[in-house]
């Protein structure tokens, strides 16, 4: 009975949610914060995918490293955070004899639901997020207090306004708490990785991520958007919180799809491996329609991506499709790319099948908006190994004796994939060797309290299982780098 009071929470959000739409009709005086328009779109501009790391610095780095975390309430922000914990604290020195923090070499990260808090906080704030992360939001009671903002009648006429529901309210809360005020142009100012937050658009079912890149689709400036509108979005858990709404404009101001993209315009000559990309392109494209779409409806971005690994997937099937079609790409001098997934995904174990009778209506809408989801993300994982284990072969293949004498053209095109290390390390529950601790991780609750104990084993287990990680070592070798004992 441990874990039974997030799911009385959350019952009483589900009470309250339905009693709003009888109480409140008198109407309400709140307004939604707007998205503004933008006249033209300037591609070198705001904040952007890695184009921040090139605007820096001049160039990418020729090692990339990328972290996606998970959603999974409290539970995915708490492992998350111990990943970055780990990264913080491990030294690495390279052949030169330089040091640097692992953590250092983090380019990018990309958030969903619980993950994105930690992903949004860290690149707003960098090194001072270990000084208040934990007190200040993995260890309050964040669900108690929507709850209560949510129940208290001075906030029922403002929840009745057209366009302001309960995901604005709970944005109010993680402004407070967390963000204090900041928009996307303080996130721009900072010198650490880009952070993506992701959404799912309920309307087409495809995932939407708080880049500059998607919202010149919409002719919409997100530098000035807030930061914690994008953590409400990610986080919104259908009928419990209500969906976060953008104005789009698309169609109004002076767009050009970046060059590249012209090689997919035809998905039937489309270069291939690239279906991820095209549907991106396809979903983005009807945007820049304000006419049929004059507004966008995001709720929590685990419905579409509950790994955060989507857009990164994309990415890498892009690059493949554009190295097999001959065309260049800013990423050509790459050597190498390390994923790490911090994977929180949980797997609670249920007697339903023992019983004639199902799970009630409540446990049943908890059920059915995450298990399907969390059994199949494993796929997404399988995809980046698969991707990984191709361009290793195709290399071994282009610098075979046997392939020197090659004179077919077509099979040279078949082989040129991108000649990059690609390295995904997965830090999973089930990589913990201790299985009661797995036990207990996969029993906690997908909700947005958890007591501060498993708070604390979140952030160790993430620790334990990143320097445990039997595909930590083949990346320090090819890197010539090494750790320096803790």
């Amino acid at each position: 009975m441990k874990y039974r009071r997030p799911f009385l929470k959350l019952s009483n959000a589900l009470f309250y949610a339905c009693a709003l739409s009888i109480l409140v009709s008198l109407g309400g005086c709140a307004t939604r914060p707007i998205n503004p328009p933008i006249e033209k779109v300037n591609q070198d501009q705001s904040y952007r995918d890695l184009n921040r790391e090139t605007r820096n610095h001049g160039e990418l780095p020729e090692i990339l490293v990328v972290l996606a975390f998970s959603g999974g309430g409290t539970r995915a922000a708490a492992f998350s955070y111990g990943a970055l914990e780990t990264l913080r604290d491990i030294e690495l020195v390279d052949s030169k004899g330089k040091k640097v923090r692992a953590l250092d070499r983090v380019n990018l990260i990309s958030g969903v639901s619980g993950g994105s808090f930690t992903a949004l906080s860290y690149g707003l704030y960098g090194d001072k997020l270990f000084d208040f992360y934990d007190k200040d939001f993995l260890k309050r009671d964040i669900q108690g207090d929507i709850i209560s903002r949510v129940a208290n009648p001075i906030n029922w006429s403002d929840l009745s306004s057209t366009g302001w529901g309960r995901s604005e309210l709970a944005a109010q809360l993680y402004d407070e708490v967390l963000f204090h005020g900041a928009t996307f142009e303080d996130l721009d100012k900072g010198s650490g990785p880009t952070i993506m937050a992701s959404a799912t658009d309920i309307s087409s079912g495809g995932g939407f991520t708080f880049s500059q890149t998607f919202f010149d689709y919409l002719c919409s400036d997100l530098s000035k958007v807030p930061v914690s509108r994008a953590a409400s979005a990610s986080s919104a858990v259908p009928f419990v919180l209500s969906p976060v709404t953008l104005n789009n404009y698309g169609g109004t101001c002076q767009f050009v799809e970046p060059d590249y993209l012209t090689q997919f315009n035809n998905p039937a000559n489309a270069p291939r491996p690239a279906a991820r990309l095209i549907t991106q392109m396809q979903d983005l494209r009807a945007y820049h329609n304000d006419k049929e779409n004059p507004y966008i409806h995001l709720v929590d971005g685990g419905l579409a991506d509950n790994l955060a690994i989507r857009q990164i997937l994309e990415f890498l099937e892009g690059l493949e499709a554009m190295k097999i079609a001959g065309k260049p790409t800013p990423y050509d001098h790459v050597r190498q790319i390390i994923v790490i997934v911090v994977n929180a995904l949980s797997t609670p174990k249920s007697n339903w099948n023992k019983s004639v009778n199902g799970p009630g209506s409540i446990e049943l809408l908890i059920k059915a908006t995450g298990v399907p989801i969390d059994h199949y993300s494993y796929e997404e994982i399988e995809t980046l190994k698969d991707t990984q284990a191709r361009w290793n072969n195709m290399r071994t293949l282009r610098n075979s004796p046997l392939f020197a004498k090659n004179k077919n053209s077509a099979l040279e095109k078949i082989v040129n994939t991108p000649d990059i290390d690609l390295f995904t390390i997965n830090v999973s529950f089930d990589n913990l060797e201790d299985k009661d601790e797995v036990a207990y991780l996969n029993n906690l609750p997908t909700s947005f309290t958890l007591p501060a104990e498993a708070v604390d084993r979140l952030r160790a287990a993430a620790k334990k299982i990143i320097l445990a990680s039997p595909e930590l070592q083949p990346i320090l070798n090819s890197s010539n780098v090494r750790l320096i004992d803790q």
